[in-house]
Parts: C-alpha cells; structure tokens; sequence
C-alpha cells in the first residue's frame, strides 16, 4: 500500500487539476455561448442562400459561368475544417477519420486528390499522408468573413483555370454540445447541376431576372463560397467549444471521483498507520509487565 505521503501528494495534485478542467470548462461554455449564437443567427441566411442560387443554376446552362462548368473529375481538391488546438473530446478525430475515408475512396478511383487544411489539427495529422498545397493555422480563435474570403481566393481561381474539377468541403456539422456530425459537401460544381432529370418540373419554370441571371451568377457564385465556408467556420467553432467544455466537464467530473478514491484509500492507510502504533504500544506495554 501506498505511503500516506504519497496518496496526500496525489490528492493535491488532482485538486489542482480539477481547478484546471474547471476554469477551461467556464471559459468553453464562454466562448460556446457567443459562437453558438452567431451560427444559429447565419444558419437560416446560408439555408436560403442555397435553395435560391441551386434554383437559378437550374433555369441556365452550365456553360454559363466558369464555375457552373461539369468536367470530368480527374483532379480534386478538398478544405479539411479542425480545430487549432485540442482538449475537445473526438471533435478532431472523427472529423479525421471522416476525411481520410473520403480521401481513400477517391484515390482507389483513380481521382488526384489534393488538400487545403484549415486548423492546426488537420494539418497536423495529414502533412506526410496528403498533398497539402495550402494551410489556415491559428485562425479559428478570432475570425470573419474576410478569412471566408482569404480561403474562397485560393480555390475560385484555380478552378477557372481549370486546375482541378471538384471542389469538396468537409467540417463537422454542429447537432448538440455533445454530438458534431463529420459533413461533406461538393461546392464546385453545384450540386444542382446535372440533376435536371430529378428535378420537380414546378422548380424549373422559366423566370425573367433582372439583371440578367448570367450577371446574378457572376455576383452570387463567389458570395457562395464565401457563405458556405463561414458557414462551416462558424459551425467548426461552435462544436469545438462545446466538445472542449462536455470534456472538461467529464475530466472534472473524473477528478471527483478519484479525489473520493483516493481519500478513502487515505483514510484506509491512516488508520492501518494508527491501529500499528497501537500494536507496538501494546506490546511494549506486555513486554515490561512480563519482564
């Protein structure tokens, strides 16, 4: 058995860290709170944005707009969306996990697959095992549109130039504090496009723009990179901060009950402590009586 010493040094050092895991937990519920709010408040703007620009891409020809163009995909590019730092529970891993998946299921189809990593962790795990041709690191703390803007320049361009044929995002969908869901989706082509066949015939009534929907797609399509990448940028920070503040919750809910497991094994050595020096007193009590 462990000396007293010992075990007391351990309580201490597990009081310590409960204050510790608290503290991070305050500041997460902190930060959970004000990047929940700004997510819920764009949600439904993205949601809308979406049904209106896949309904105009519709009514026009895919030739339209460079980045309406359907090619052979040959050439891939994915934005992998991880937190910068850790202490969040499996935020990053599953978000990983999915991620790598993907990559292989392209690669086995013979697709050139290629990676923009934003998030520390991301880049991180994935620098000697993809070909990352861009990184966003330390970025997520503080942010808006402009670094929506900063990672939509890096993947717009290229793809008129017809560097690469598709363009996936992939980031973890916020359900609950507890519960991210790893989501993919394609931004270039839009996913409307090629569907025509599975379309309601009510969504594609013919309308008249104004300004003309080949100058609605030239001002929308660049605004819908730039939505959707907040979006998940938005949704990235929220569940790290709700994983990382369900974590430190668990962590010190385990400080607690390891601190009630090791005073009891205390108070166990205490008293095995006492009830010796009871014996040795008993004993030399015995022995000078009989001597």
């Amino acid at each position: 058995m462990a000396s007293l010493k010992d075990i007391k040094r351990k309580v201490s050092a597990v009081q310590k860290t409960k204050q510790i895991t608290r503290a991070m937990n305050m500041v997460a519920a902190s930060k959970f709170k004000s990047a929940q709010s700004k997510m819920e408040n764009f949600r439904p703007y993205a949601g809308k944005f979406m049904d209106v620009l896949n309904s105009l891409a519709l009514r026009v020809e895919s030739m339209t707009h460079p980045l309406l163009a359907v090619r052979d995909p040959k050439k891939i590019r994915v934005i992998c969306m991880t937190s910068d730092r850790g202490l969040c529970g499996g935020f990053n891993t599953n978000l990983i996990k999915a991620t790598e998946r993907f990559l292989k299921e392209k690669v086995k189809e013979g697709k050139d697959v290629s990676l923009i990593s934003v998030g520390r962790k991301g880049r991180d795990y994935f620098r000697k095992k993809a070909n990352i041709l861009a990184q966003k690191v330390d970025v997520l703390s503080k942010f808006d549109m402009t670094l929506a803007v900063s990672i939509a320049d890096e993947v717009i361009t290229p793809f008129i130039k017809e560097e690469y044929d598709e363009l996936y995002l992939i980031y973890n969908q916020f359900v609950n504090v507890s519960v991210q869901k790893p989501a993919v989706v394609r931004l270039f082509p839009l996913p409307s496009i090629g569907q025509d066949s599975e379309v309601d015939p009510d969504k594609r009534l013919d309308y008249i723009y104004e300004p003309s929907d080949e100058i609605l797609l030239h001002k929308l399509l660049p605004m819908y990179v730039h939505v959707l990448v907040y979006r998940a940028l938005l949704e990235t920070s929220a569940g790290e901060n709700g994983a990382r503040m369900a974590a430190m919750d668990n962590a010190t809910s385990n400080c607690e009950d390891l601190i009630r497991s090791l005073t009891l094994k205390m108070n166990k050595a205490r008293q095995a402590a006492i009830t010796a020096e009871l014996m040795d007193i008993v004993g030399g009590t015995e022995a000078l009586a009989k001597g």
